[in-house]
């Protein structure tokens, strides 16, 4: 893609099927390095990754060879094939269907990359679903909570 220049900041949210609290602190992070590993496979820059045991925040700077769908394709497929083979828990894992992409402008990512490092102390004040739908709200985002918050998938 000659002459092709981009920057766009996309700050993922999904979640585990019917978001069950199933990532563990003791694999969160090998967690979290595999799908650090598949963003630099497809040529994004990645800037932070953090999460829940029930979900995963990521912020990239995305190439302009992939759309954020194929991306998170990709993610979500590898990094379950990854978590069954390795057992990681009990039963099969998948992730929930569906992702949030998020934009954000240069000057904004700072202030990104702290909220997503301190997930923890932001969910001593919301849940998931209440930080979830905080964002679509924020972003402008019509949305069915039927398909959102399915919980038994």
């Amino acid at each position: 893609m000659a002459n092709t220049y981009t920057q766009i900041y996309v700050h993922f949210v999904f979640a585990v099927q019917c978001r069950t609290n199933c990532i563990g602190n003791h694999w969160k992070k090998d967690l979290y390095q595999y799908i650090a590993a598949i963003i630099q496979q497809h040529k994004h820059i990645l800037y932070v990754i953090n999460g829940m045991p029930d979900h995963v925040h990521i912020l990239v700077s995305m190439h302009a060879s992939q759309s954020p769908s194929e991306l998170i394709y990709h993610i979500k497929r590898s990094s379950s094939l990854w978590i069954n083979e390795n057992k990681l828990v009990p039963g099969k894992f998948s992730w929930q269907d569906g992702f949030g992409a998020f934009t954000y402008g240069k000057s904004q990512i700072p202030n990104v990359i702290s909220y997503i490092e301190n997930q923890e102390a932001h969910h001593k004040k919301l849940n998931f679903k209440q930080e979830y739908i905080a964002f679509l709200k924020a972003f402008g985002i019509d949305y069915d909570e039927r398909y959102i918050f399915k919980m038994d998938e």
